[in-house]
């Protein structure tokens, strides 16, 4: 909880003047109690009434600046509150946005959502109450003893049996209540992440009748949550009853104990008054307190949570500035590369050693599971390799700076992903200063134009968050235009061409060639029609490349490769390629001899 105090220091003027308000307050109303004393012991036994009005004109100017002490301590308490949970949910924020793949693997995507939301909040709550009890309840509790004591010694000892008593609950609550705040926590994280993954796969949840399945994993985790914030919900009640008992109890002894002394002598009529008011500040203070240290726990829990974020060391660390010259001409080059996720005792990549070239298509080939996306999330620094050297233009993927990196990819990933706003904002999501013109071109070589004139606002026609206002294939045009209006040196497609018909498929890499003249561009498919004109194709195997060549050149030499164009063609279809093939290798003979 301390760590994150941090983010109060933009604001030490007006915790200052909180202070001060605070002190205001706190001296103006503990200045009250002696002044009842004082008309009472002067004013009201001796029958002076000069005297009465004067002093309660001094305590209604006192009570005056207590309030005006009240209101300026809690208008900035709740300020500098407000400004300190966004500047925290804004860390957060900053730093989930520069994890890569490898640093997200410790966080669920629900659990970032409550840490940023509902643990922000739980910090906040008590860091106002902090702001304004912490400080006011010592003050009160210090001045009221030492007032109360220098009032009427004779009854002091109250004060410590009541600040016992206050001080013995609190501790039994806590002690109750901490183990349970860490569980609910995580059980807010479950709920959260039920949620969102329902909400995300209704299609499916729905298409295969599983919504009873679903409603009760929900119920489950719901049951749960519910019984542990029962349990604290009934613990933290006992608290009032308890406070209630021991100040009335308090009270009671005051008025029992000051009436004794009252027979002996009169006049500690005055002091006996002040006194009960002086410890009921007293109890005040400590049930403040107590609150403060039942809350304290909670709020140290979400605390600790927001800091493993802000202190997550990010897996892969980007130079300030890049190390070196990148060549003029795009290139990719993998040399003898592996790669092993964290905590994975296999390879996922083993010795993968390719080059492709300005002006030239590689594409990536393989069955399920044989590292085709994770080779290509190398491409971009998603994942650092495990061995091996991955070079962009020529330099070392790890003497780039972030920035310098990413502007010469365009990266169209498996899944297209829209963000809510506009056709045209989605489009520029890459290249915020584009043209008109350049929207346009990158639309139309996407083969996203026919559909998006049709829309009603046509460009500025409105996307929903996630793109589900669109189908998926048009999704995909539109984050193929996306890389397209970038202008890279790189393009990347991960299987972006999937959604597509096989007409509009052909379309897009036609068209394509109009752009990449002098680009490397990547592709990562399970067609072998999206591939077979490419100028390299790479396959894969467990991980490892079995196969590197032309399509027809793979026909003859890679029985993987055979193994999947067989898979997708007819028997007439694939013995026609294996003769044509054939002619190919015989007529390179022929040349070779």
């Amino acid at each position: 909880m301390f760590k994150l105090f941090r983010f109060l220091k933009p604001y030490w003027w007006q915790v200052i003047i909180l202070v001060l308000a605070t002190a205001l307050q706190v001296y103006t109303t503990l200045r009250l109690p002696a002044l009842m004393a004082e008309i009472i012991n002067n004013g009201i036994v001796p029958g002076d009434t000069n005297y009465i009005w004067m002093t309660g004109l001094r305590m209604i100017g006192l009570a005056v600046l207590s309030a005006a002490g009240s209101l300026i301590s809690a208008y900035f308490a709740a300020w500098v509150g407000t400004n300190y949970a966004r500047d925290i949910r804004e860390a957060i924020f900053t730093k989930i946005i520069t994890f890569n793949l490898a640093d997200l693997k410790n966080f669920s995507t629900a659990s970032l959502l409550t840490r940023t939301t509902n643990d922000v909040n739980q910090v906040q709550m008590v860091t106002l109450m902090m702001l304004n009890i912490m400080l006011r309840a010592p003050l009160f509790l210090i001045i009221s003893v030492i007032m109360a004591v220098q009032t009427a010694p004779d009854m002091s000892w109250i004060i410590v049996l009541g600040a016992a008593a206050i001080i013995g609950s609190a501790v039994l609550i806590m002690a109750l209540v901490m183990p349970k705040f860490k569980i609910f926590q995580d059980l807010i994280d479950k709920v959260t992440l039920v949620t969102r993954e329902n909400l995300t796969g209704l299609r499916v949840v729905r298409a295969f009748d599983n919504e009873k399945v679903e409603k009760n994993k929900f119920a489950k985790h719901n049951d749960r949550l519910t019984k542990v914030l029962i349990f604290i919900d009934k613990i933290l009640e006992l608290q009032n009853p308890l406070i209630n008992i021991i100040f009335n109890g308090t009270t009671l002894l005051c008025s029992w104990v000051g009436i004794s002394l009252l027979s002996k002598d009169f006049a500690y009529l005055g002091n006996m008054t002040a006194f009960a008011q002086y410890v009921a500040h007293v109890m005040m203070a400590f049930l403040m307190m107590s609150i403060m240290f039942v809350m304290l726990p909670r709020a140290n829990v979400s605390a600790r949570r927001i800091n493993e974020v802000l202190e997550t060391v990010n897996k892969i660390n980007w130079l300030d500035k890049t190390n070196g010259v990148p060549e003029k001409v795009a290139s990719v080059e993998f040399k003898n590369v592996d790669f092993c996720y964290p905590e994975a005792h296999e390879k996922v990549l083993d010795n993968v050693s390719f080059k492709a070239v300005a002006g030239e298509t590689t594409a990536f080939i393989g069955s399920t599971g044989s590292g085709k996306s994770t080779l290509i999330n190398l491409v971009p620094r998603f994942y650092e390799a495990t061995s091996g050297e991955v070079l962009i233009n020529g330099l070392l993927v790890s003497e780039y700076e972030k920035n310098d990196l990413i502007t010469r990819i365009g990266f169209v990933p498996q899944r297209g992903m829209l963000f809510a706003g506009t056709v045209k904002s989605n489009i520029k999501f890459g290249a915020p200063t584009a043209s008109d013109e350049q929207v346009h071109k990158a639309a139309r070589i996407a083969q996203a134009e026919n559909f998006i004139e049709k829309l009603p606002k046509k460009y500025n026609a409105h996307i929903a968050q996630g793109g589900t206002n669109v189908s998926g294939g048009q999704k995909q045009r539109l984050s193929i235009a996306r890389a397209i209006c970038k202008n890279p040196d790189i393009f990347v497609f991960d299987d972006a061409f999937s959604a597509l018909d096989m007409k509009t498929d052909a379309k897009l890499r036609e068209a394509l060639k109009e752009i990449t003249g002098a680009a490397v561009v990547l592709i990562v498919a399970q067609r072998v029609s999206t591939i077979k004109d490419a100028d390299q194709i790479v396959v894969l195997d467990k991980g490892r490349v079995v196969g590197k060549g032309k399509h027809l050149e793979l026909l003859n030499s890679c029985r993987v490769y055979q193994e999947i164009v067989r898979s997708q063609l007819s028997d007439q279809e694939y013995t026609a390629e294996l003769k044509l093939a054939g002619k190919v290798l015989a007529r390179k003979e022929a040349h070779a001899e």
